[in-house]
């Protein structure tokens, strides 16, 4: 029993950073050329937060409740299960904020965009375009070269990157906060496991849980609820 004492967190790891790091070469190879259309999409996604009227944008959701199954299934499931078993516990809940993202963007009246600009907006906006854009060049920038690179709905950290980010931004803030907790806990998830790995940039995903919860706590302004037909009509009298 005295044994256990000498462990340390890491070594209950199952895998080393070079097994971990290759998951994303390998996935990237078996993929190519779909990072060109996720990057594309991305970017799709981006310029919708960016558009000025205060409406539901369905494309947004439905997207990224696409990429949130499809990396449930595609990475996790087939990629990383076999090598960490508890990942297998985690396809669910990938699952489940897909169905979230659909069940909250689809229904009647949805989630909506702010139509003017706050530091709420801009931070979100700013998680968003990190995920898309800059997130797949720390690869490079860490010495494991593009081959490696994390791409927004293909891989899961900056997908969750992205999702904290829109879900910063949305509201009702009741239902934008549900869409945020699997993110965050993803991130901070995946934040341990890097900083147990010896990998740089381990302090990332833990930075974009502290923006998106920063962004969501922030006040800021919501638009008038609209009246009823009703009582427009009695007050037009």
């Amino acid at each position: 029993m005295s044994e256990w004492w000498t462990y340390r967190p890491e070594d209950f790891l199952m895998f080393s950073l070079r097994v971990y790091e290759r998951l994303f070469v390998l996935h990237n190879q078996a993929l190519w050329p779909a990072q060109l259309l996720a990057l594309a999409l991305g970017i799709a996604g981006v310029a919708i937060l960016l558009m000025p009227r205060p409406v539901p944008r369905r494309t947004l959701f439905v997207l990224l409740a696409a990429a949130w199954a499809f990396v449930a299934w595609g990475f996790l499931w087939q990629r990383y299960a076999p090598i960490n078993w508890g990942i297998r516990y985690v396809v669910p809940l990938f699952a489940f904020e897909a169905l979230l993202l659909l069940a909250f963007g689809l229904w009647r009246g949805g989630l909506k965009l702010p139509a003017r600009w706050h530091l709420p907006r801009a931070l979100g906006v700013a998680l968003v375009v990190y995920a898309v854009i800059l997130h797949p060049l720390t690869a490079a920038l860490f010495g494991r070269g593009l081959a490696g690179a994390e791409v927004v709905g293909l891989t899961p950290d900056p997908l969750a990157i992205a999702t904290l980010g829109v879900a910063a931004i949305v509201h009702p803030p009741r239902a934008a906060g549900v869409l945020l907790v699997i993110p965050a806990l993803w991130c901070l998830g995946s934040a341990l496991t890097l900083y147990l790995l010896n990998a740089p940039g381990a302090w990332l995903p833990l930075l974009a849980v502290l923006v998106a919860v920063a962004a969501r706590l922030l006040p800021r302004r919501y638009p008038p609820a609209r009246r009823k037909s009703g009582s427009a009509k009695q007050n037009a009298r």
